[in-house]
């Protein structure tokens, strides 16, 4: 049986959005792809067949719309969503100004809303549709210095899918939320990664963080993003896929790790949490 979808993905101009769109593309799948630039876009893709590629700013809901209605004009339906476009801001959550921090948020978290609500009506009339949120591990552990804002959104980003996951179930629609670890993506290149404008200097750990991730990190990623799309190429086809996906050896261990916290101060503090009841 032919199990060939078409995929809507966000920010694939490059990192895992370009590889997961090089990956459907060569499996046969029909791809939209979307990015704040087309023309780099194309030139990333220009060989390639089945693929539709679309300039949309996340942020603006007439792009989006246009975007969308151009696809199923192009293809006929939609079966995948991957929200996958978005930025990483450094920097302490005292030392960014109110206007980095909703720039995060409108790019991470409403960006993605924004996409999803211009989607869901195509899902909910075929009663079918499969949401992937790129989320991160750091939306499921929080210490990081340096991240607070970009973990706040993907944390937000975690949210969202966990209750859209409940509000769509009886439309048959699937939502996955993906935490990747570590990948060996530009991710932590200056403009997928931006420091704060204005830095304190007693951050030691925050500094010493950004240092870490720039030097030590970057291009020694655990993490294979061709791999990472092979993953959720399988996902998209399973019948029952998870709603929280932890992506890459490095993720896995993390959340473990973090769940393994969380028990111990349940077990610790289980008295003092049940003695608040009537």
């Amino acid at each position: 049986m032919d199990t060939k979808k078409v995929w809507f993905v966000t920010g694939t101009s490059k990192g895992l959005g370009l590889s997961l769109v090089k990956n459907l593309i060569n499996e046969g799948h029909k791809v939209a792809a979307t990015s704040r630039s087309v023309e780099m876009l194309k030139k990333q893709l220009a060989s390639c067949t089945n693929l539709l590629a679309l300039e949309m700013d996340i942020t603006n809901e007439k792009s989006i719309k246009d975007a969308v209605a151009q696809t199923l004009k192009t293809f006929g339906t939609i079966d995948v969503l991957v929200n996958n476009a978005g930025y990483a801001q450094w920097g302490t959550l005292e030392e960014l100004s109110d206007k980095e921090a909703r720039q995060n948020f409108d790019i991470n978290v409403f960006g993605a809303l924004n996409v999803i609500r211009a989607i869901m009506g195509h899902f909910r009339s075929k009663k079918s549709g499969h949401i992937f949120n790129i989320a991160s591990i750091g939306g499921f552990i929080g210490t990081f210095p340096s991240f607070g804002i970009y973990i706040a959104t993907k944390f937000a980003v975690v949210g969202l899918t966990e209750a859209l996951s409940a509000e769509v179930k009886e439309f048959d629609i699937k939502a996955t939320i993906v935490y990747p670890g570590y990948f060996r993506t530009n991710f932590l290149d200056k403009g997928s990664s931006i420091l704060p404008l204005n830095s304190i200097e007693a951050y030691t750990s925050a500094r010493n963080s950004e240092q870490w991730h720039e030097t030590e990190m970057r291009g020694k990623q655990l993490g294979n993003p061709d791999k990472a799309a092979a993953a959720l190429i399988q996902l998209a086809e399973s019948k029952n896929p998870p709603l929280h996906f932890f992506m890459g050896s490095d993720a896995f261990d993390m959340a473990h790790n973090k769940m393994a916290v969380i028990q111990n101060e349940l077990n610790t503090h289980e008295a003092l949490s049940k003695s608040t009841d009537f």
